[in-house]
């Protein structure tokens, strides 16, 4: 089964190293062994206009700062270089796409799992990202064509090459056969509005300070004891907020 993720950018090299590293680099090159096989493609928007980068975006009617990326343009570059290369008979009945932008539901651990199921699985459609830059988007672009926004809060980047890794990165971990070990994703930090627990690995004793006795004692329910106090303390400390969801 392939699955394949496009992400339409003015910098489309942004995502050379994203797609090259790390666990998310492995899952591209198929070295992860999951029931999915991920194809990742990086789409130049000034690759499909004429002008190259120039023409791609014109100043906003009504007057006011920045500059607005042309609904056309976008337009041209989803069929020229998505529709067309892979094979799709049509952009609404065969393809999710997806904007970050302010717009969009805040995005949490929460949402990144749901995402997941919707979004990543072998039944739903292949996804597209639309990468803003400048001022922001035609709104006539967004109306016809993107399905969801995704937010990562209440702050402004340049484009949404950073938030857009940032939504792959932390959902597809939670697509099937991606982390080695499938309990890792429900141990982690915000699963159960909880931070996680407390981490120790060698050496033993570390500028006085040693790993906790119940974590050596090879006693199952001690440690689960443990990581149960640890995790709570660390939360209260750090993050009592999560504690009112």
């Amino acid at each position: 089964m392939v699955k394949n993720i496009w992400v339409l950018s003015m910098f489309d090299s942004y995502f050379d190293q994203f797609t090259e590293f790390g666990v998310i680099g492995q899952l591209f090159r198929g070295d992860r062994g999951g029931d999915i096989d991920f194809k990742f493609h990086a789409v130049s928007i000034a690759q499909f206009n004429k002008k190259g980068f120039k023409g791609v975006d014109d100043s906003p009617y009504g007057g006011g700062v920045g500059m607005i990326i042309r609904p056309d343009i976008l337009k041209e570059v989803l069929i020229e270089g998505v529709v067309k290369p892979g094979g799709y008979k049509s952009i609404k009945d065969d393809l999710h796409i997806v904007c970050p932008a302010p717009r969009g539901k805040t995005w949490t651990q929460e949402l990144a799992m749901d995402f997941a199921e919707r979004n990543l699985s072998k039944k739903s459609k292949d996804l597209v990202f639309i990468c803003g830059r400048y001022e922001g988007i035609d709104e006539r672009f967004l109306e016809n064509y993107v399905n969801e926004y995704i937010s990562l809060g209440d702050y402004i980047l340049t484009g949404g090459e950073l938030a857009t890794m940032v939504i792959l990165d932390s959902a597809l971990r939670f697509s099937s056969g991606v982390l080695g070990n499938k309990l890792s994703a429900t141990e982690e930090s915000f699963f159960n509005n909880k931070l996680e627990h407390a981490l120790y690995t060698k050496p033993f004793s570390f500028e006085d300070k040693e790993v906790p006795e119940a974590l050596k004692s090879g006693h199952h329910q001690k440690i689960l004891e443990f990581r149960e106090e640890s995790s709570e303390k660390i939360t209260i400390k750090y993050r009592p907020d999560l504690k009112d969801k």
